[in-house]
């Protein structure tokens, strides 16, 4: 039983600040008490400190800084650091986003301490098991006890494995952090002038999941892929790299001669790069829908997709597939309002 009546929400890595910010701002509007829960999953501070700066989030209650391990490793930590936060603070609920490591370490501390379980971003399906966001979705969505669904597609894939109970569509909290943070961007970024690229005139390039990254043969083909389109179309491919692949090329002896790397960016300098570029080429499934949101093409780098409706809208399409199909708006996602129906959710069983 909760003794203290406030919501315990774990962020750890770059898509969940972004997520939690706007989540954050409606539960404050709905006069509810949030501590927030930082693993250190992202320990670089382009990639965390400075994005809660940018998202205008509350300084961390607890910071574990918990990073640089294998997955088991890091999920065994986290879930160790988490259960005695949970066991001193006893909040009424716990919230985690999305589908990392920091994620299942979330949820399975709090289930096995009788504290419910809200997931953000809940029945999300790649279908492809080998990847560890995949069992880390899955396992948080069963042990959820609020599961809040993106889309119509992922409240499907919910119903299929038995799951009824507490879940609900309320379009994307992304989209609401999309729109909120394009308009400051607009004005608050100078990426364009430091970069010395054209709106419309330039490619953005992402690339870090320990399938693509880890495999040397997988990323020596996207170096070959990224390479070969930089020379088969006008205009640059910027590429923010992710410390972590930025390791892996260099361990693997690999470089880049036609793309251009440059050192991760914050939010609003991020939302400005995406908004104006003619292409994205990603393996992050947030960076798929932020496209979306600027109707931006987007090339999938992966062979399949947990956001199946970007592909059938035409707006992306898998690397391996030549063509898009024709292009429409998708109703799913919502009208930016997902994080006030969270709170008012939220608000309930508090």
């Amino acid at each position: 039983m909760s003794l203290s009546g406030h919501i315990l929400t774990v962020v750890g890595a770059r898509p969940q600040f972004i997520k939690a910010a706007p989540v954050s701002r409606a539960l404050r509007a709905a006069g509810l008490k949030e501590h927030l829960l930082h693993t250190g999953q992202h320990y670089d501070a382009a990639m965390s400190a400075q994005f809660f700066d940018e998202l205008d989030m509350p300084t961390p209650t607890h910071q574990l800084g918990i990073n640089r391990l294998d997955h088991g490793a890091m999920t065994g930590r986290m879930l160790e650091a988490i259960e005695q936060v949970i066991l001193r603070e006893r909040p009424a609920l716990v919230l985690v986003y999305g589908d990392t490591n920091s994620t299942l370490a979330g949820a399975l501390a709090a289930a096995k301490l009788h504290i419910p379980v809200a997931h953000v971003e809940a029945g999300l399906r790649s279908f492809n098991r080998t990847m560890p966001e995949e069992i880390n979705r899955v396992l948080t969505d069963h042990l959820s006890r609020l599961l809040f669904c993106p889309t119509e597609a992922s409240v499907a894939h919910l119903q299929r494995e038995g799951i009824t109970q507490g879940v609900m569509h309320v379009g994307d909290v992304m989209m609401d952090a999309t729109l909120q943070a394009a308009e400051r961007a607009a004005t608050a970024s100078s990426i364009l002038q430091q970069q010395a690229i054209t709106p419309g005139h330039y490619r953005v390039c992402t690339l870090h999941r320990a399938e693509n990254t880890d495999d040397p043969n997988r990323l020596r083909q996207w170096v070959s892929w990224l390479e070969a389109e930089a020379a088969a179309q006008a205009g640059p491919i910027l590429w923010p790299m992710h410390p972590r692949t930025a390791a892996m090329l260099k361990e693997h002896g690999l470089t880049l001669q036609r793309v251009r790397t440059i050192a991760p960016l914050g939010y609003l300098d991020m939302v400005q790069l995406v908004r104006h570029a003619s292409h994205i080429y990603t393996d992050s499934g947030g960076l798929q829908k932020e496209a979306y949101f600027h109707r931006v093409p987007c090339v999938t780098l992966r062979e399949e997709t947990e956001w199946v409706e970007t592909i059938e809208a035409g707006w992306n399409r898998l690397w391996k597939t030549p063509e898009y199909q024709p292009r429409r708006d998708i109703s799913d996602y919502g009208n930016g309002h997902a994080s006030q129906r969270i709170a008012e959710q939220l608000a309930q069983m508090i």
